[in-house]
Order: structure tokens, then sequence, then C-alpha cells
């Protein structure tokens, strides 16, 4: 028996682990490979799409340029050295190392601040440009799928000019069609979104590539000093076009927000390995087309050859639909978060796959946003229109992004000459695409701002009501020893099962168990007090999830961590707490819901009347606790409770 437990080269054990380890290398290979096209699906279709119009808006946009060789070379430089330090440089080697548990976004970048190490009036400031910044994002939701779809359905003006009348009909269409598709989730459709992008990005270089060939010249542009003497030279008239070459870099916000899908190395790899090479060739072959045909009213089509045109069209219409749907899965996620911070009302939330927690759907926001994106499109008839408009939101969400990684990184080592010498170079480079943009204000740039100030108000107006909320509600309870005092000393009729109770904390009593004890005078046998708290990381793994705390007397506490990303299930979670000692009987517990019946007033201090009327209009239309925490419905006892606030 000694010879065969007895471990030596020459055991099983030994040679499986030999075999076993080139397959499991190998397997991790083939796993990178997939995250990698996966990521090029979700993460690059944003920035993959603006070939269609970038280059195109510099030469016959609104501040268009005189299509001129050193025009053409100036604004091609400038390009290709956005790309690479906005989104390679600032992106992938900078902010994408402040991850939050792995989650990026610029929520999760607040999250990352710490309190202790900033002041409190700064640490409130650097948290209000966060959630700014966050709400400018839904501007962004709504124009990217107007003007991708819309610059894609454009080409059939290239391949028969008849069609022109019928370009904004069919968008409207297509766009209808994908938001109505919403709710089916995309765990199916996601499967095709990886190769059809790869298809895209090479399509993208070889178009490009056949141009360049053609005309070699355009390769000049790789100086840096034909983008600087473009400035140099055409004044305020190049500052504005700065605005437009903004539009190539205008996906950077979706790599950091989409990290946590698929994880750095992966989009590392597909950025500089396949997308950062397809939208160079491309930039630079439409640069190529315009040298030879200065006055190319649509540079992206037109380097097809005639035969390629219409699969070109169908390709890019089915590459705007994959961007479009990243964009709005990205808003639903941002909800998500929001929600779960006590930023925004609560909403109904379905999760759309048992195997991917991304995938959700928000039909609320669903609606708004399908709403919203048709406007734009009957509004402003062309992409060449929206682009004006397009860029103001992500170059201030860029700006803020800058300042909130450099207050983290702080924590990270660095020199402090180093990382403020990075950070300075980085921030006047987004100043410089943020004042550009803003000159489109007046144009169209307005509508970002507009909703973003909106979703940001609505935002503060949320926040600020549920604390006032809470403050009212704690003056109508008294401390949880104090109570279990008083009914020790005279003990109410107990009755069978068990209650639960929704707490702000396990330090005070929940306004309604005192309301519920003074209007029925009789308690169960055990008495649940849970309180859910929603920490400043994604995920709560599952052995800190649930904590349970004995009172006496029957009474317990469970208090509920959760992670911003994540969802709270409240029969699970006490399940779970079975581990720690607390049986419970879902046939037998009742969980008492406080309906708070709120009436604005001006005679107790708070918010202006009508932030107070719109904070009781948002209550009394948010999702009841019932569905947002899982609980079923036939166990809820609601019990109103008028707040004068």
């Amino acid at each position: 028996m000694a010879e065969l437990t007895s471990p030596d080269s020459s055991s099983p054990a030994s040679n499986a682990t030999e075999d076993t380890s080139p397959k499991r290398a190998h397997a991790q290979e083939g796993r990178l490979a997939l995250l990698c096209v996966g990521a090029l699906g979700i993460v690059f279709g944003d920035i993959g799409t603006s070939p269609l119009y970038a280059l195109r808006e510099a030469f016959h946009g609104h501040h268009a340029i005189a299509p001129t060789p050193d025009n053409i070379l100036g604004v091609l430089s400038l390009i290709l050295w956005a790309l690479i330090v906005v989104i390679s440089i600032k992106y992938l080697l900078f902010v994408m190392r402040a991850d939050n548990e792995g989650e990026g976004g610029i929520i999760a970048l607040v999250a990352l601040i710490s309190p202790r190490a900033e002041s409190r009036r700064g640490y409130s400031l650097l948290v209000a440009a966060g959630l700014f910044g966050a709400a400018l994002l839904y501007g962004d939701g709504t124009i990217t799928p107007a003007i991708s779809v819309l610059s894609a359905i454009e080409g059939l003006k290239v391949a028969t000019p008849a069609l022109e009348p019928y370009v904004v009909p069919i968008t409207v269409i297509i766009l209808i069609g994908l938001f109505l598709v919403q709710k089916r989730g995309t765990a199916d459709v996601g499967r095709i979104f990886g190769p059809v992008i790869l298809v895209w990005f090479i399509t993208l270089g070889a178009l490009g590539l056949n141009m360049i060939v053609g005309e070699p010249g355009v390769l000049a542009a790789v100086d840096p000093s034909y983008g600087t003497r473009f400035l140099a030279r055409n004044g305020l008239i190049g500052y504005l076009v700065l605005g437009t070459v903004f539009l190539v870099v205008t996906g950077g916000e979706a790599l950091y927000a989409d990290m946590g899908h698929f994880g750095l190395r992966p989009i590392r790899l597909g950025w500089f390995f396949v997308v950062l090479p397809g939208l160079v060739l491309n930039y630079f072959g439409q640069g190529a087309l315009l040298l030879d045909h200065p006055d190319s009213q649509q540079p992206f089509f037109q380097m097809a050859p005639s035969w390629g045109l219409y699969p070109l069209l169908i390709l890019a219409t089915l590459a705007t639909i994959i961007a479009s749907q990243a964009v709005i899965t990205g808003v639903f996620s941002l909800t998500r978060q929001a929600i779960q911070l006590g930023q925004l009302p609560r909403m109904r939330i379905t999760q759309t796959s048992r195997e991917e927690f991304g995938q959700i759907y928000v039909p609320a926001m669903n609606w708004m946003l399908m709403a919203a994106t048709i406007a734009l499109v009957i509004g402003f008839q062309s992409s060449g229109n929206m682009a004006a408009a397009y860029g103001v939101a992500v170059s201030t969400d860029m700006v803020i992004t800058t300042v909130l990684a450099f207050f983290v990184a702080r924590r990270w080592g660095w020199h402090p000459w180093l990382l403020g010498a990075l950070a300075t170079v980085l921030l006047v480079i987004d100043l410089a695409f943020f004042g550009a943009n803003l000159l489109k204000v007046p144009d169209g740039g307005w509508y970002a701002l507009a909703v973003g100030g909106f979703v940001f108000f609505v935002m503060m107006t949320w926040s600020k009501g549920r604390e006032l909320l809470s403050m009212r509600m704690r003056a109508d309870t008294e401390p949880l020893l104090l109570f279990l005092t008083r009914i020790s000393a005279q003990p109410p009729p107990r009755v069978p099962g068990t209650a639960v109770f929704m707490s702000g904390s396990t330090q005070s009593t929940p306004p309604i168990l005192l309301h519920h004890l003074k209007h029925n005078r009789a308690l169960h046998e055990q008495v649940v007090l849970l309180t859910v708290e929603t920490e400043r990381i994604p995920w709560v793994g599952a052995a800190r999830r649930v904590k349970v705390k004995t009172f006496g007397q029957g009474f317990y506490g469970v208090v509920v961590r959760t992670g911003f990303m994540q969802t709270c299930n409240l029969p699970v979670a006490l399940r779970m707490a079975e581990r720690q000692g607390l049986q419970v009987d879902m046939h037998e517990t009742s969980f008492y819901i406080g309906s708070e019946m709120l009436i604005p007033t001006s005679d107790v201090p708070g918010m202006v009347l009508w932030r107070e009327r719109l904070f009781a209009f948002m209550a009394r239309n948010a999702t009841r606790r019932t569905d947002m925490y899982q609980i079923p419905s036939e166990r809820v006892v609601v019990l109103g409770i008028q707040v004068y606030f």
C-alpha cells in the first residue's frame, strides 16, 4: 500500500498534471481569444462606427474647412494622435487601472474616492461632479443610436439618390424595432455581436488600405507637426474643427464602463491589434480619397467598389445596431447602479439572462430612450445636423473622468510630480476638446446638456428628498434597546409566525413596527428587523452578504449587504441567514412594508415646495419595494404612514 500512496515522479497524478498543463494553457488562450472577440462587439461598437461620419463632418459639416491637401493631412494627424493619446494612453494605460472590484465606469470611479482623503466639501464636490458626468451619459444614450443608424442608412443616397426621401423613415423603423426587442434580452443576439464587429473592423482596414496604396502620400499625416501646423494656420476655424475630430474618440467612455464584462487584458488586446489598426487605416483611406476627390460628400461609402456598396451598407447597418445596443445596455446598467446608490427612484428591472448578470431590461428607461431617439432623428433629419449636438456630453465626461482618476490614483504610490504632470497633460487635451465642443451648443449641443442637467436635477432631488424623509422618520422612532426594555416590562400578546420589518438602522426601532404595535396591540413570536446596505463596491461575496444579531425576546437583526451592481432578493437572504441560527419558514412569514403618504408643506424646513412635490410625485410612481427586493406579494402587509416634509 505504501508504494501506491507514495508520491513520485512516475505517479499517475504527476503524469496527469504534466499532460493537462499544456491543455490548460491552451484552454486559457482560447478563452482569452473568445473574450477579445466578445469585447469587439460590446465595447468597441460605438467608437467603431465613428468612421461613418467623423472625417466627413470636418470637411462638409457645420464648421467645415476646405479640403485642401494641407488641411486633409492636418485633420488626419489630429485624428491619429487623438486616438493614441486619449484612448491608448489615457484610458487603456491610465484610467482603466482604477477599477472597483473589476468594474469600471464613472459611478465606479466615484465609489473609489476615499472620503477620508478629502475634505468634506471637496468630497461632496467630487461626488456631485461624478454624478453629473453619469447624468450626461443619458444624453449620449439617446444621440448615439440616432446618429449611428442614421449615418449608415444615409449610404442609400450614395447607392441610389432616389431613395433619399426614405432615409429618415427607414431609420425610425429600425430604431423602433431595436427598442422593441430589448425585453427579449441580448443573450442570443450577443453571440453574433463579436464576429460581426470583427468583420466590420477587417472591412474598415481593407477599404482604407486599398485607398492608401493608390495615394501613399497620405501617410505623411503620421507626423504630429501636420496637426499642430493645421491648428496654428487656421486659428478659430481650426479650433472648431477640433470639435469634429473629437467624434473619433466618443466611444472612449464605453471602454471603461464595460471593463467589468471582459476584463482589462481582452480590451487592450482588442484595441491594439484589431480596433486601432482598422480605424487608422480607414481614416487614412478616406483622407486618400479626399486628396484625389476633394468634393466627395460621403467618403466612407465612396471608398467601396460599386459591387460592394450594398453589402457594405448592410454591414454598416448591422454595426450601428450593435453599437446602439451596447449604449442602450450601458444606460440600463447605469440606471441600476444609480438606483442601488439611492440616486434615482426605484424602477422595475428585469433580468433577461440566467447566466449573464449584466443583461437586464429597464422598461421605463427603454421607452424614454426610444421616444427621445426617434424625436432626434425626426428633428435633426441628418447625421450631419446631429453631429453638431454630439460630443458635448462625452467631452464633459472625459474632463470629469480625468479629475476623478487623479484623486483616485494618489493612492497608487506614484510620485506626486509624475502623477501631476500626467494628469495636467491629459486635462489640457480634455479641456481643448471640451472648449471646442462647447462652441457646438447653439447648433444642437444644448440638447445633451439639457438632458444631463435634467437627470442630474432629478438625482439631486431624489437624494435630498430621501435624506429629508429619513430625518422625518427617525424623529418618530426610539432606540431599539429602549423599545425592548419597554415590551419586556409590559409584554404584548405574541402570535405564531415571523414578522419582517424593514429598518434603516440596527440601533433604532422601525417606525412601521411602532405603527403596527400601536394599532394591532400584538407581535409575532419572531420579529426580524432587516436592514439593506448598499456598499461602495460592485459585488459583495456570499460570505459577507448576511449578518445576524440576536437581541432576545424573539427579536433578530439581519443586515443584508449588496453591491451597487447586484439586485437584492430578501427571501434568499433570509435563507442564507439560517446558517447563523435564524430559522424562517416563508409560509409563516409576513413582510411589513411602510407606504409613506408624503405631504409636502412649507411649514417644515426642507426643499422648496415645488421640489418637494416633485419628490412626492417620484415616490408615488416608484416601483414598490416588494418588486425591488423580490418579496412574494402574498406575504406582504402594507401599512400607510402620513409624513409631512
